[in-house]
């Protein structure tokens, strides 16, 4: 069975319920996800560390990727796949350094000038977004379809699209050739549950592709 062209790129929610490991364990077991990003914004290090034992025996089990929003130091110390960092955060050669061999994934908003900064530096995606007005923070700038569509066209390194995707509209990033789609309140606040979410994602993709 082939891979598909494009694939779902899970971040959790900004305040984890109780239960939500039961939650996270539903929507990988409910189709193909290539990658799950811890994001947890202001909290202390050691709750950080516990979220993470909690968690990344979950995803890796299950032979997805475990990535760490902002902190590559604390991703390399405590067995994930990689780390994300922001434009705001530690800068990508930096954070290159300090990941080694794992997986680094850059945001670079609306700006194809930041991808390539962030390929050269040794990220192994880029994020582009937001495309939609996001139910899970407020982004600093909107991103056009045509900066997606213009990197895959002739750039090597994957490409992310991110911000307030859902089934409804994700067609037109898929066409323009994300590689991942990047979603969280799409797929945690579904009204019949994160499975539920994951496939009509993955029905979407599937229908656009």
């Amino acid at each position: 069975m082939s891979t598909p062209s494009c694939r779902l790129y899970l971040i959790t929610p900004p305040v984890l319920v109780p239960g939500f490991e039961d939650q996270l364990a539903a929507a990988l077991d409910a189709g193909d996800v290539a990658a799950v990003q811890l994001r947890l914004k202001d909290v202390p290090d050691d709750t950080l560390q516990k979220t993470i034992a909690h968690l990344r025996p979950i995803v890796q089990s299950r032979d997805v990727a475990f990535l760490l929003n902002d902190r590559p130091d604390l991703a390399v110390k405590h067995g994930c796949d990689g780390a994300h960092v922001g434009q705001t955060d530690m800068k990508p050669r930096e954070a290159r350094k300090i990941l080694g061999d794992l997986t680094l994934g850059v945001t670079c908003h609306n700006s194809r000038h930041l991808a390539m900064e962030a390929g050269e530096a040794g990220a192994d995606y880029v994020a582009f977004g937001a495309f939609y007005a996001s139910a899970t923070k407020t982004p600093p700038e909107m991103a056009e379809i045509e900066t997606l569509r213009g990197w895959a066209e002739i750039m090597e390194i994957p490409c992310v699209a991110i911000g307030g995707i859902t089934a409804e509209n994700c067609a037109p990033l898929v066409k323009a050739g994300a590689e991942f789609l990047a979603v969280s309140h799409a797929v945690w606040a579904h009204p019949s549950g994160p499975a539920a979410g994951v496939r009509g994602l993955l029905k979407a993709i599937a229908s656009a592709s």
